[in-house]
């Protein structure tokens, strides 16, 4: 796995009956997830509607304005088998009841990580693209499920998920902070999941822990992060805190744009940890996981069902070229506060809404442009509101702050 680095700066799921559920639960079972038969069919069952209903799904297809027309699946029970795959992650810093006991109380709904995921239609890449919440950007009108619109208006990016969360629910939010990305990027987005601070404390928990290199030691207090150099292995709360810390000794310049580093590093190496674990052969451990993962998370319907989530896991259990990367950015002219993204991020979101690598491997040269491999366009979607055509701009190098994979370890952890 490759961790890299850019810090310059579907269709309404249809409801189904008992019988339908007994078989996406069987059929699940073949995917990975189900595969509780050791424990028999009814065991089997059990687990699924158990999980099924963990999930919080909603459907925001409507909110979002006119977009392209997606076929339908070839296979219903696999809706996201044979294409490629855009997740809009949203990790919401929303303060109330168990959330706010663990960051206090505050009110309204923010948005406190946003990561583009990208998944080949050929499962051989996933890309991760974060986006600095600080970043300016056109938000679109957002219409909420309450009937309100909000007003079209320049802002700071996490702005959207707020505007969204003002009818209450969770997934309003996600919808503006969806329809921001595709207006802005060009990318289409199919799925969304949110995930809150309870949420993400109970999946670390539920690995055991994250192991993770900590290259010096680490304090801040407003985070509630105490941490050593060296390799450690991260509980749920203090990865958690090790995500949210942005102030404090240790912690660099006590920007959002170098907290997204050490986010991007704790999401690499959760993925190490849940591959080492084998979850997906280890069915106690899988239904543990799951169990813990679904329980305080927002997606859409098509992402939603416990076949289609697994059935996707699946699909790239092996996927070995996994990139992470912050979208290029530069100090913003009217607030320097602020951030907006450089001509460099053009082409990455072009890239990725073709399907195509968002980064060539060799940088071409100045004032020319990548060129995909033809034919290498199946699966791409564009969204509408953003054009897609690669502009004439050197792909980004490592002068120039973006992509420099961790090939060695930190001192404290050699």
């Amino acid at each position: 796995m490759t961790t890299r680095h850019a810090a310059a700066p579907g269709p309404r799921t249809a409801r189904h009956s008992r019988s339908a559920r007994t078989h996406h639960a069987l059929r699940g079972v073949a995917m990975g997830v189900t595969a509780v038969l050791a424990f028999g069919i009814a065991g089997a069952a059990s687990a699924y509607v158990r999980l099924q209903g963990n999930i919080k799904s909603a459907d925001v297809t409507s909110l979002l304005g006119d977009r392209p027309t997606q076929a339908p699946p070839a296979d219903p029970n696999d809706p996201n088998a044979g294409k490629a795959v855009n997740i809009l992650l949203i990790g919401s810093d929303v303060r109330s009841g168990e959330n706010g006991a663990i960051g206090g109380v505050v009110d309204g709904m923010r948005s406190d990580t946003t990561i583009v995921l990208h998944i080949s239609a050929d499962r051989s890449r996933i890309e991760a693209v974060s986006i600095p919440r600080d970043s300016l950007v056109k938000i679109p009108a957002c219409e909420r499920s309450d009937g309100s619109t909000s007003k079209a208006q320049t802002g700071m990016f996490n702005s959207a998920f707020s505007i969204g969360a003002v009818s209450g629910k969770v997934s309003d939010a996600a919808a503006c902070t969806m329809k921001t990305v595709e207006q802005t990027t060009g990318v289409f987005i199919d799925h969304y999941v949110v995930i809150d601070f309870a949420g993400f404390i109970t999946m670390i928990n539920a690995l055991g822990g994250v192991p993770i290199c900590v290259p010096n030691n680490m304090d801040s207090p407003d985070a509630e992060l105490h941490v050593s150099a060296g390799f450690q292995t991260l509980d749920g709360s203090t990865a958690l805190a090790y995500a949210r810390a942005r102030k404090g000794a240790g912690l660099g310049d006590g920007s959002d744009t170098g907290r997204i580093v050490r986010q991007q590093k704790l999401l690499a190496a959760t993925v190490t940890a849940v591959r080492s674990k084998n979850l997906l052969t280890d069915i106690p451990e899988l239904v543990r996981f799951l169990d813990a993962a679904t329980s305080s998370i927002t997606a859409d319907p098509g992402l939603a069902s416990i076949p289609s989530m697994t059935g996707l896991a699946f699909s790239v259990k092996d996927t070995r070229d996994i990139h992470f990367m912050t979208i290029p950015f530069g100090p913003a002219p009217s607030d320097p506060n602020r951030v907006v993204w450089t001509k460099a991020a053009d082409p990455i979101w072009a890239n990725i809404a073709k399907d195509v690598p968002m980064l060539p491997t060799e940088p071409p040269a100045a004032g020319t442009t990548a060129t995909p491999p033809a034919g290498a366009t199946a699966g791409a979607t564009t969204a509408p509101g953003a054009t897609t055509t690669t502009p004439a701009v050197p792909a980004p190098t490592p002068t120039d702050g973006t992509i420099t994979p961790d090939d060695a370890l930190p001192a404290a952890c050699s």
